[in-house]
């Protein structure tokens, strides 16, 4: 028979290991489990995150953390990808929507720092989709925060169990299921920085209802987020790009117009180098707008009392909008001005003109065409997955089969970009001026709106089409192999087979590097991979339980790989539980390092030579020109991890656990990106070939090549300590505390310098939470902590923030919270990172985000 008790049971593993985070469990959920537990007489075997063994105990010999439903709402957050962007585990932080970016809706998660593409993602168990955005990674937003029962992270590797990617952990998002009745939400939140923009909202309904034979959970749900302007925070300063009205000469570039003129000009100022720079923080949007409109519907139905029969199906519409600055001449030959050009300031007929810039001849420019007005970019991404599968009991084995489909395609469309052959035209013939972009020249009705139809004829709308289908099929029986007096040898073998079809289709203009002010090239390609594995559990005795496990996956493009891991548990006494692991896993290249055409950007970057070159003060951000190129030749990394920790729960009100994890990873699959590459570059280290940085002969930078390659090794480790109490009060309460804390000691790349505590690579992260119940009331606080980190020779301050929450709940089954995360508006640690004013991936600039959240069940 099928019993209902799962998640009470998943939930106990992790108050047993001492492996919740701070957010996990509010004291009221942690008594009505630890009751629904004892009281269930029904022993259930359960799967845990991380094994394919089906056990009875609630023990396992690797570390998973759960953050269930009471957490979730805990949190106040609103999105799958806000709630883990501000667990431990995410140690540097994680990518989230920005203007400006191919990947401008995607949210991820970074586990212990070492990527996206190196943390996986499971919904049920199985393998989120890679995003068409990205082709690369994974994306959080296409998962409703609605539909999610918990999130169990493994901080540990599991290629032998899940294949490629979970080098750096495994991140199981478990759907919601076993509910009777209906649930509806409704919340809203406000943010004080800045003063506008930022707002989110949400809501959803949830229904589901069960029998003796079957359930039925299903519901809708959607959350929004405003954009939030550049120009909307006190603390930004103009953003300088030497894409204003400048040109070439032997000693770099200068400005083509007076000075006076080029500060008359909206948005343009006259730099100290004499340049005639643009703005771009005027009127950009650094941070995109995101929406999130999903359905679900999970059924299952007990054939007999051995098998049952099981589907769900989920479908999510996620919308992001994002503005950047007006596009730019750096496509095609919009980038040079012809010999005999009004524009040109070498032909003695221009008003530009001076003796002392040359002979007369073509020019290279960078200009601002910001008359045409702000890029703005919008993302339009449909997910569907379907999967239906069957399970059960045959001769005293356990068979589990399924199939699944995936399918997602996301729509990109950009306005106001530059079509650069009619912007040379324009140029050339002296219809467009450098010197009157806006056409203030203009008096009449009918020459101002010949001028617009000439700026209009300038413009063109990018489209980008992206896909990633995702078919599997899947099984594994489960059986017992041996009576070994301790217990029985169980075993797990099955089998996957997957393929992939992506594609990332960009407008032919595009294709054919026409589009001033764009980036990205088509990409795309196909692959099947077969994977069988096994796992087997030996309990050697009473006491000590061994299992081992290994997996073999082929890829038709580029080869294959063997995953084999072995962990040990041993429970000392009743209340103390060792335990150890050792795995080998591998990341396989993706298919659009593989396939990639050459994408031209524009990466906002901090330069020395550049900003001296341009009149500014060193540690300026700017923007420069770069080229990503693809790496068809680039093979797979390895890793091997180790751990070790213990759990210990000496007495009813404390447990705790502490983890120790080692990692490293061979022939790296590694994104050089333009600051990282400048980084490389300042420090002496060594690039791979056919990435670098082309200087001017002054030192500015010309271009910078990145792209993906394969670089030596990689050496991170650390400990993750969790410290959890619970307190009974009687009539009085219950106090529940619990302490996370990931420290991490060492991140080496290829033997070289640790980089931890340098800018952008805390060694720490930590929460911690206390939460007081009572009768229907509950109040909850959390404290949240990122370490210090080194920049110019100074550490910068810890950042700590604190989020509290009140609950309450009414006899009509309604229940109110009201809350705030950064209750005392701590501000983002200010330092030039990536080209913005503070590191975007590891902390927010939001303030206080005050939220009101409404439940009524029935």
């Amino acid at each position: 028979m099928f019993t209902n008790n799962k998640i009470a049971k998943s939930v106990s593993i992790a108050i047993a290991f001492g492996a919740v985070s701070g957010l996990s469990l509010s004291g009221a959920a942690v008594a009505q489990q630890q009751e629904q537990a004892q009281a269930d007489t029904k022993i259930e075997k359960i799967q845990v995150t991380g094994s394919r063994i089906r056990r009875t105990d609630l023990e396992g010999s690797v570390p998973v953390t759960i953050i269930d439903r009471a957490a979730i709402d805990l949190s106040g957050q609103i999105s799958v990808s806000d709630l883990l962007r501000s667990t431990s585990f995410n140690s540097a932080g994680s990518f989230r929507p920005q203007s400006g970016s191919s990947a401008q809706g995607v949210s991820q998660i970074n586990l212990r720092g070492l990527g996206a593409e190196r943390s996986l993602i499971l919904v049920d168990g199985r393998r989120l989709p890679k995003s068409p955005s990205t082709g690369n990674s994974q994306d959080l937003n296409t998962i409703p925060i609605a539909a999610v029962e918990r999130i169990e992270i493994l901080s540990d590797g599991a290629s032998a169990t899940y294949g490629s990617d979970a080098i750096a952990g495994v991140v199981n998002i478990i759907l919601r299921k076993d509910f009777d009745g209906v649930e509806l939400r409704l919340g809203a939140s406000d943010v004080s920085t800045p003063k506008e923009g930022g707002d989110r909202e949400a809501g959803s309904a949830v229904f589901g209802a069960t029998s003796d034979k079957s359930s039925i959970i299903g519901g809708v749900s959607w959350n929004n987020r405003d954009i939030i302007f550049e120009n909307a925070y006190e603390w930004v300063q103009p953003g300088a790009s030497s894409f204003g009205v400048n040109w070439r000469t032997a000693a770099g570039f200068t400005s083509v117009i007076p000075d006076a003129t080029c500060d008359s000009l909206e948005n343009f100022f006259t730099l100290s180098s004499g340049l005639c720079a643009y703005n771009f923080n005027a009127t950009n949007a650094n941070e995109a707008s995101t929406g999130n409109q999903s359905a679900f519907l999970k059924a299952d139905y007990e054939i007999n009392d051995d098998w049952k029969i099981f589907s769900q199906t989920l479908v999510t519409n996620t919308t992001s909008f994002g503005r950047y600055a007006p596009s730019l001449n750096n496509a095609g030959d919009a980038a040079f001005v012809g010999v005999d050009s009004i524009n040109n300031p070498t032909n003695p007929a221009s008003p530009f003109y001076n003796v002392a810039n040359g002979e007369q001849r073509e020019v290279n420019v960078r200009h601002r065409f910001a008359a045409l007005g702000n890029r703005d970019n919008e993302v339009d991404n449909w997910s569907t997955d379907f999967f239906v599968g069957i399970e059960g009991d045959y001769n005293d084995m356990f068979i589990d089969l399924g199939v699944r489909k995936t399918k997602s395609k996301t729509y990109e469309i950009g306005r106001n970009y530059l079509m650069s052959s009619n912007a040379r035209r324009a140029l050339d013939s002296g219809d467009y001026l450098l010197n009157d972009p806006f056409g203030d020249r203009f008096t009449t009705t009918a020459d101002r709106s010949a001028y617009k139809t000439l700026l209009n004829g300038l413009k063109v709308t990018t489209a980008r089409i992206g896909t990633f289908d995702q078919e599997e099929v899947f099984g594994s029986v489960a059986f017992d192999v041996y009576d070994m007096g301790a217990g029985d040898i169980q075993a797990v073998v099955g089998f996957e087979y997957r393929n992939e079809d992506y594609s990332d289709t960009y407008d032919s203009l595009s294709e054919a590097g026409q589009v001033g002010g764009s980036a990205g090239n088509s990409a795309g390609g196909g692959r099947d991979v077969k994977g069988i594995y096994f796992e087997t559990l030996i309990p050697v005795t009473d006491l000590i339980e061994v299992t081992f496990a290994g997996r073999y996956d082929e890829y038709s493009d580029y080869g294959s790989d063997f995953s084999p891991k072995i962990s040990v548990k041993y429970d000392i006494t009743d209340d103390l539980v060792l335990r150890a692991s050792y795995g080998e896993g591998f990341r396989a290249p993706t298919l659009d390092i593989l396939t990639q055409q050459p994408q031209p950007g524009n990466p906002s970057v901090s330069d020395d030579p550049s900003c001296i070159n341009l009149g500014l003060e060193a540690g300026c951000d700017i923007q420069v020109n770069s080229l990503t190129i693809a790496n068809p030749e680039i093979g797979s990394e390895s890793s091997t991890q180790l751990s070790l920790g213990f759990a210990y729960q000496p007495t009813e009100w404390l447990n705790m656990s502490v983890d120790y994890y080692d990692i490293e990873i061979k022939n790296l699959i590694r994104f050089f990106g333009a600051q990282t590459i400048l980084t490389r570059e300042q420090r002496g280290e060594a690039l791979p070939p056919g990435i670098g940085v082309s200087r001017l002969a002054n030192g500015g930078i010309d271009l910078i090549t990145q792209g993906y390659s394969n670089e030596g090794k990689l050496e991170l480790n650390g400990i993750d300590l969790n410290f959890n109490t619970n307190f009974d009060l009687g009539d009085y309460g219950r106090v529940t505390q619990m302490l996370q804390i990931s420290q991490q000691f060492d991140y080496i790349i290829d033997g070289g310098e640790d980089s931890l505590k340098k800018e952008g690579e805390p060694d720490k992260r930590g929460s911690l939470s206390t939460s007081y119940a009572i009768a229907d009331f509950e109040f909850a606080w959390v404290a949240n902590y990122i370490s210090s980190q080194r920049k110019d020779g100074a550490d910068t301050a810890s950042w700590i923030t604190h989020d509290m929450q009140a609950t309450y709940i009414f006899s009509t089954g309604t229940s109110v919270a009201i809350g705030a995360q950064n209750i005392f508006e701590k501000d983002p640690q200010l330092n030039s990172f990536g080209g913005r004013n503070y590191n975007f991936d590891l902390y927010d600039a939001y303030g206080r985000i005050a939220y009101v959240r409404l439940i009524q069940r029935f």
